[in-house]
């Protein structure tokens, strides 16, 4: 069990989701998630809704947040909280990388 308190820095389990982003399930446990997305310049994360509280941060980059009709443009360091059925999306402004936390763990994308 203690396996899965800890991750090493590492390149690999990227899924490719196409149109210029990718994702990786970085840790999980039922309750939470975290999970890095990795934008091209120009790619989109398209408006979309789910009940799962989300928390960001750019790790890089910067992005225009959009979070129930309000955008900000974001740059690395700011963070945002997305509330359960918020539509938001981004777009990237530059090659840039999202850490998001999920509660609880988005089953989905544990999905094949």
């Amino acid at each position: 069990m203690s396996d899965v308190w800890f991750i090493e820095a590492s390149d690999e389990g990227w899924t490719d989701l196409g149109t210029g982003v990718r994702r990786r399930v970085r840790l999980q446990i039922p309750e939470m998630m975290m999970v890095e997305f990795a934008f091209e310049a120009g790619a989109v994360g398209a408006l979309h809704s789910h009940p799962h509280v989300q928390c960001s941060t750019v790790q890089r980059g910067r992005f225009d947040v959009t979070i129930a009709g309000v955008t900000r443009r974001l740059g690395q360091g700011s963070a945002y909280i997305v509330p359960p059925g918020a539509v938001h999306g981004v777009v990237a402004l530059e090659p840039g990388l999202l850490l998001d936390v999920f509660a609880p763990r988005r089953e989905d994308f544990l999905v094949g």
